[in-house]
């Protein structure tokens, strides 16, 4: 099999994931900033990890807040935390991201994450130089329906790359699921925090670390 083009996910494939607690503690802030000094920490939580549209807006309801300020405001909290993790060195890329430069393939990046915190890690780590395209989320509710699985992000990267046949890699079951339902190859790649998940998917490849994308590729 041969590519011209390999997408990354961001998070836990080119650079470590965030701790959950600072997730968390940044979602709380956002809260505060909207007035509420004392949410339920189960609203907390829901907002932290795999808030839905509709559970942005039974939340909100609860504390009388509109939906579409408190998640810009949440999104916004939430990207400063991460930046800052990475200005004190607490989220850095994997040693292995520099195998990546002499890849002879267009490449680019995909995260669920949002744009603001994607933007800042390309800009503010080496080894970025060669992604011609780099997509998270828009702040914005509607753009959590647009998360892996969901291809919409995918399929932008690839035309922007002039894609022909693309790979991408992820460390996540919605990460092949989205590479499935963009039509393209999945590579599953078992960084420390999944050497031993049990998948439910079957992606086209399992790869220790980026290196073995040269096999692949090449």
């Amino acid at each position: 099999m041969t590519y011209d083009t390999v997408v990354f996910d961001n998070d836990g494939v080119l650079v470590g994931r965030t701790r959950f607690d600072v997730l968390r503690d940044a979602t709380r802030n956002a809260f505060e900033e909207c007035g509420v000094e004392e949410p339920d920490p189960d609203d907390v939580e829901r907002m932290t990890i795999g808030a839905t549209p509709g559970s942005v807006g039974t939340v909100c309801q609860t504390y009388d807040l509109d939906p579409g300020s408190f998640w810009r405001t949440r999104d916004d909290v939430v990207s400063r935390a991460q930046q800052q993790e990475a200005r004190e060195g607490r989220k850095t890329p994997y040693d292995d991201l520099d195998e990546l430069q002499d890849l002879d393939v267009e490449m680019g990046i995909v995260s669920s994450n949002q744009q603001a915190t994607v933007d800042f890690l390309v800009d503010h780590f080496d080894g970025f130089e060669r992604m011609g395209a780099a997509y998270g989320r828009e702040p914005t509710i509607h753009s959590l329906q647009l998360r892996k699985p969901n291809p919409h992000y995918i399929e932008q990267a690839l035309g922007d790359l002039d894609a022909g046949n693309a790979l991408f890699v992820g460390d996540n079951e919605s990460d092949v699921r989205a590479a499935e339902n963009a039509g393209i190859d999945s590579a599953f790649i078992r960084r420390p925090h999944r050497r031993d998940w049990e998948l439910n998917v079957w992606p086209t490849w399992e790869i220790d670390d980026l290196a073995d994308l040269h096999d692949i590729v090449e």
